[in-house]
């Protein structure tokens, strides 16, 4: 599975940064632009996207002639931290979900080398989860509580 990535795979995933890095932004300098809080819109736009995350290693399990019970239970862990996540109080909130975030980009760099998705996949991932994630942590560290 060595074939490169597909246009809409590299615009898209580009555009799903555009909120990490706006909501991080406005966090960092403390703007609330038209009345609306960018700290939880942010927390739940990574809880969604670390949801998604998990879904990408399910979808390879259900893919796979194995279909190995632990990818399936793997797959559920960023949904679960996540939602915990959300409950945590600020700071820890952005912090959390930035960990998450970044760690599960390389967690699953398995499955490229399992070969259960296109070696692009994987490295777009690191790229997508190392941008993201660290979009969550400036918010979390340099952000108002």
């Amino acid at each position: 599975m060595h074939r490169a990535a597909s246009p809409a795979a590299l615009i898209l995933g580009g555009a799903g940064l555009i909120p990490f890095l706006g909501l991080a932004a406005l966090v960092i300098l403390g703007q609330s632009p038209f009345g609306l809080a960018p700290r939880p819109l942010l927390a739940a736009y990574g809880a969604v996207i670390a949801s998604f995350l998990g879904g990408l290693r399910w979808g390879a399990a259900a893919a796979s002639p194995e279909g190995r019970g632990v990818d399936y239970a793997v797959s559920v862990v960023p949904s679960l931290i996540a939602w915990a996540a959300l409950f945590a109080p600020a700071p820890w909130d952005l912090r959390a979900l930035g960990a998450l975030v970044l760690a599960w980009g390389l967690v699953d760099q398995d499955l490229p080398r399992r070969g259960l998705v296109p070696v692009w996949l994987g490295r777009l991932r690191l790229v997508l989860s190392g941008v993201a994630g660290l979009a969550l942590l400036a918010a979390g560290f340099l952000g108002s509580s």
